[in-house]
């Protein structure tokens, strides 16, 4: 660092230093600053500083490449705050003009915001030196990265490094009434160039990442208490052409008005409707290898009613290792056609958390007159708040249409054994009534996770047992009928040499019992991971495996390599090759070998243009006897130019070899804030294929022929009132 960047730096952290304070207490102001990136408002002449930086990645407690400084102030309705990082080489800080959300590659800071101060979830708001936002949900040791939220941000590169402000209106988060309102925050740091994050106050390497326990305390006085109440109208238009008998008929032609509010029953508290709800996505899923499945492929939800409060469905022991099948008793895409619903999602005092919500689900039509049928999807979940951020869970996930029924319940819970070790644990029991002719069913499922995590080591201990009859058809489970008991063991070593940041090994065995065939498989593997000059990691595993199916005991172990990382500023990659042995999941299965690679590559040209390209090329082998090999390659490429941080143009190219099909999707997209926004979209679907008029039906051919395509509006305003 220079001499006039040192001295700089000197003026701005003499101004009401707090450092090493246990509480940082913000300045109220009746003037607010202009969100604008510049540090030039009379309130951060004012506000105390805070600043001493120090490294979680790829080690701990080092100093970072540059300095970071960080102010807060607050009035009635919103807090503020302010970064000035400090940067030798501005030219080479890392930044694009992108849409919300993309900004992981570039450098960036962040707020963790424990808006409670009950080390039970965090709301993170990230800015890169452009401004642009991206924003998530952290809670039940699960980051949620679709959660989106009303907050304002802008940035500015300049001779000394880059500044950023934010303005974060206390009506978009939930937070304590009381006074005065204590709120947890961890201020973050990531630069790119020298591959390295920080924090303020540091992390503790003998608790590892465990961020809600390490959050520094705010205090703030007379904070208003927001009336929270939101509208947001939609309108939305969908005409959608099919190819049939050789022409092109139209399948929908139908404009959709729909209705959404929220309204603050308390600043802890909220409640939210829709009726007719615009459940649309705007992009489609990007396509996965879906042929060969022993369990159905998951698809993330993107759709905002489902969005706010989701954090809290995740429960203890959970997705707990690499092999666990039980994932999620909440997974909202199981809700495909909602018609109505409403959420209730907060605090009922100082420890009760809450997280309701009910849908009505209009089902597929199968009666020859078009008659339709609804199931009634109630959700209730509920966290009592014990020491530091362990709590006490329940439960209740149910779906009914008809005579038919199915629920899920239980307790879960997460208790901390020490400042880096955690005991998570849940036991569910399941209900399933089919009709009148089929006899009702029931099942369990408990489980338990210890897990340790520090600078040098993590490891963790997994036991699950779900019975055969268990069912949650709100969930996402991929097996049944199994115990099963795991273990992870994972090293890390810091060579202290410029090449070579870290390395980590890892073991892992899980060994499985399928109850339906009292039979044994196992799951075991090795790896070493590198990280090395500041921006590349390499990745080699090898595994010794067996699965069980339909009483069957088939070899799964092999080898994989993985490789990425980013070139320069505008290149990134990453790539994965396995070899592994496979099972062929039919009626009569048999042993087989599958080669599988994954690549894509990220190229910015500019900070306003991005492409990412994308190869997925999977194959089976069975025996010289076996009939059904195949290969499946999947290509896609995503161009998009952000003309400003509100309006971008999107393009995405996808071609199935395996179907023979071509997806195009082009999008433009005006988003304001998360609410307000208009798309306009066209997509279409083509096959190799042409209609023979001759034979009555299609047949193939070596063209592609477009057989279906769709033309997508939509516009929503939301209203804060």
């Amino acid at each position: 660092m220079n001499v006039a960047l040192c001295a700089a730096c000197t003026m701005l952290l003499s101004n009401n230093p707090v450092h090493g304070q246990e509480t940082y207490e913000p300045l109220r102001t009746e003037t607010p600053p202009v969100i604008d990136g510049v540090l030039d408002d009379p309130v951060w002449d004012d506000a105390p500083s805070l600043t001493g930086f120090k490294t979680w990645r790829p080690d701990y407690n080092a100093d970072m490449a540059g300095a970071t400084v960080v102010k807060v102030a607050y009035d009635g309705k919103n807090l503020y705050f302010a970064f000035r990082c400090y940067d030798s080489a501005p030219d080479r800080i890392k930044t694009s003009i992108t849409s919300r959300d993309n900004i992981a590659r570039d450098d960036w800071v962040a707020v963790n915001l424990d808006s409670f101060n009950d080390q039970q979830g965090l709301y993170v708001l990230y800015v890169n030196p452009a401004g642009i936002q991206g924003d998530t949900r952290y809670a039940g040791g699960h980051e949620d990265h679709d959660f989106d939220m009303v907050w304002y941000s802008a940035g500015r590169i300049d001779n000394e490094g880059y500044t950023v402000e934010i303005r974060l209106p206390l009506e978009s988060i939930r937070f304590a009434g009381t006074n005065p309102t204590y709120m947890g925050v961890i201020f973050e740091r990531s630069i790119v160039q020298s591959r390295e994050a920080g924090t303020y106050p540091p992390l503790d390497p003998a608790q590892g990442e465990s961020w809600l326990t390490q959050t520094m305390p705010m205090v703030f006085r007379d904070l208003e208490r927001p009336k929270v109440l939101e509208v947001l109208p939609a309108v939305t238009y969908t005409y959608a052409q099919a190819h049939s008998r050789g022409t092109f008929a139209t399948v929908e032609d139908e404009p959709n008005i729909s209705l959404t509010a929220k309204y603050g029953l308390t600043s802890e508290l909220v409640l939210d409707g829709t009726f007719n709800p615009d459940f649309s996505q705007v992009e489609a899923d990007a396509g996965q290898v879906d042929v060969n499945l022993r369990y159905d492929l998951y698809f993330a939800e993107k759709r905002p009613f489902f969005l706010e409060g989701r954090a809290h469905y995740a429960m203890g022991a959970f997705g707990a290792s690499e092999r666990d099948p039980l994932l999620s008793i909440v997974h909202t895409r199981t809700i495909v056609e909602p018609i109505a619903g409403a959420r209730l999602s907060g605090k009922l005092g100082e420890r009760d958390i809450v997280a309701a919500m009910f849908a009505v689900d209009e089902l597929p039509s199968t009666s020859p007159v078009g008659n339709r049928e609804y199931a009634n999807v109630p959700i209730l979940r509920y966290k009592r708040v014990l020491s530091e951020d362990g709590y006490l869970g329940g439960i209740y996930a149910a779906r009914q249409f008809g005579q038919h029924l199915n629920f899920a319940t239980g307790v879960d819970g997460l208790m901390r054994m020490s400042g880096s070790s955690t005991l998570g644990y849940h036991g569910l029991l399941s209900y399933t009534r089919q009709d009148a002719f089929t006899d009702d069913v029931g099942g369990h499922a408990i489980g338990a996770n210890y897990a340790r995590s520090t600078r040098d080591i993590d490891y963790s201990v997994v036991f699950k047992d779900i019975s055969e009859d268990f069912r949650a058809e709100t969930g996402y489970i991929t097996r049944t009928g199994v115990t099963q008991i795991s273990g992870l063991l994972r090293p890390k070593f810091y060579p202290g040499v410029d090449f070579i940041q870290r390395i980590d090994g890892e073991l892992f065995t899980a060994q499985t019992r399928d109850r339906f065939y009292d039979m044994w498989e196992t799951f075991n593997h090795i790896s070493f991971e590198h990280f090395f000059l500041n921006r590349l990691n390499f990745k080699v595993k090898y595994s010794y495996s067996s699965e069980i199916f339909l009483g069957d005991r088939f070899q799964t172990g092999g080898f994989h390599v993985a490789f990425g990382g980013r070139v320069t500023n505008q290149l990134s990659f990453g790539t994965l090759y396995r070899r592994t042995g496979a099972v062929y999941y039919g009626a009569e299965p048999y042993q087989g070998r599958s080669n599988r690679v994954t690549t894509s590559m990220t190229i910015q040209p500019s900070g306003k243009l991005e492409g990412v390209a994308s190869f997925i090329f999977f194959d089976f082998r069975g025996d010289e006897n076996s009939t059904n090999d195949y290969n499946y390659p999947l290509v896609r490429g995503k161009l998009t130019y952000q003309l400003s941080r509100y309006l971008f143009f999107r393009g995405i190219l996808e071609y199935n070899d395996y179907r023979s099909e071509l997806l195009t999707d082009l999008l433009a997209s005006f988003t304001y804030i998360p609410g307000t926004v208009i798309h306009v979209g066209y997509g279409s679907l083509h096959d190799k294929t042409r209609w023979d008029p001759s034979a009555d039906r299609y047949v193939e051919d070596n063209r592609l022929l477009q057989t279906r395509r769709q033309l997508f509006l939509k516009g929503s305003y939301l209203w804060r009132m």
